[in-house]
């Protein structure tokens, strides 16, 4: 197998997220990529993982990585990723940023336009979408005869116990006056992109749509294309219930806030007369945990029915997931979490909110104005 060019990259944000799965498979993935820079607004925390990881180029201001000799970027910050990413594709490197790309079709606009005049990659990551098993319920729902309905249903959960087993690098210096930067940013950001709505709606849109749903949606457009009208909206507290018509084949996306047990699981579930089809993801915390498919068939109109289960692979998705961005970028070519494909969810967002607003369906709520 063709290796193709070792990439000299360099990672901004050693966070949680960068420290269980990327920076590790970043280092296993050595012939793939050269990890040459580490940025974190953290000094202990970034001390500390170019030690772990041998990486002795380490800063605390990403204006200065993206000074350094370097064909690629992760971007793994919280927050908005379009002033990173406009700024990186801007110095002519190819750009990987971790969900939600950013907080408004308007940004995620300004982010694909700025990698298009750079000619660069853009990814956004999604790493259920290269998840074996995932692919393998795919193309299974693909040929079903006569999809009626999908089911899909997250029970979110206390993830301290799925990550307390990793050896975490934690900071507590950062500048209160810079954390306090952030978070005005964020707020603007979020203004900007739904406008004036209740406290719920606002914190619905940055703590459940774009910092979970948008695993959701971006898995259901990957297997069913894009909806055609976002029916029914519902937002409580520790719940949010979408409903999606995806061209006369009803959807129903529930999130629930379970705290007392911690037990996460994402299920989807698509339903034909004669076939039944069920995928399970484990916590995202946990490596090589696998992804369990169930497919029930039977005869029609009779009695005689069979199950069966399938452990697809262990594959470790987001290892998968850096496996596509150096081949896109050694291809040439769209990643399958392109851009312009993680844009759409963040447009269905936004259209969630309006929708909750005004009490009213949407169609085409994926919908969004090339740049």
């Amino acid at each position: 197998m063709t290796v193709g060019p070792r990439l000299k990259v360099g990672v901004i944000g050693a966070g949680m997220i960068a420290q269980i799965m990327h920076l590790p498979y970043l280092r296993e993935l050595e012939e793939h990529f050269d990890l040459r820079a580490l940025c974190d607004a953290s000094r202990s925390v970034v001390d500390g993982c170019g030690r772990r990881f041998g990486v002795e180029r380490l800063f605390t201001d990403w204006r200065e990585l993206l000074e350094e000799d370097l064909d690629a970027v992760l971007v793994l910050t919280s927050g908005s990723h379009a002033p990173v990413a406009v700024a990186a594709a801007e110095a002519g490197m190819h750009v990987l940023v971790e969900k939600p790309m950013c907080y408004s079709v308007a940004e995620g606009a300004g982010m694909i336009e700025a990698a298009s005049a750079a000619g660069v990659v853009l990814m956004v990551g999604y790493p259920k979408r290269y998840d074996p098993a995932y692919r393998r319920v795919r193309d299974e729902v693909r040929g079903l005869g006569d999809l009626r309905f999908v089911r899909l249903t997250t029970m979110e959960s206390p993830f301290q116990p799925y990550v307390a087993h990793y050896r975490l690098l934690r900071g507590d210096d950062v500048a209160p006056e810079l954390v306090e930067q952030w978070r005005a940013d964020s707020d603007r950001r979020v203004d900007e992109a739904i406008g004036e709505v209740s406290e719920l709606e606002r914190r619905s849109y940055a703590g459940v749509l774009l910092d979970t749903m948008v695993h959701e949606f971006n898995l259901l457009r990957g297997v069913l294309g894009e909806p055609t009208e976002l029916k029914f909206v519902s937002l409580c507290e520790s719940t949010t219930t979408v409903v999606l018509d995806f061209d006369g084949v009803d959807c129903v996306v529930a999130w629930l806030d379970l705290p007392g047990i911690a037990r996460y699981e994402m299920e989807v579930c698509f339903y034909d007369p004669a076939e039944r089809v069920r995928l399970a993801f484990p916590s995202p915390y946990l490596k090589n945990a696998p992804r369990l498919v169930d497919i029930e068939t039977g005869e029609l109109a009779g009695p005689a029915s069979a199950a069966q289960r399938e452990l697809v692979s262990y594959e470790e998705p987001f290892k998968l997931e850096l496996l596509e961005f150096h081949r896109a970028i050694a291809d040439g070519v769209a990643p399958l979490t392109s851009g312009a494909d993680g844009l759409r969810d963040i447009a269905l967002c936004q259209n969630v909110i309006a929708s909750s607003s005004s009490s009213s369906a949407i169609a085409f709520p994926t919908a969004v104005t090339a740049p």
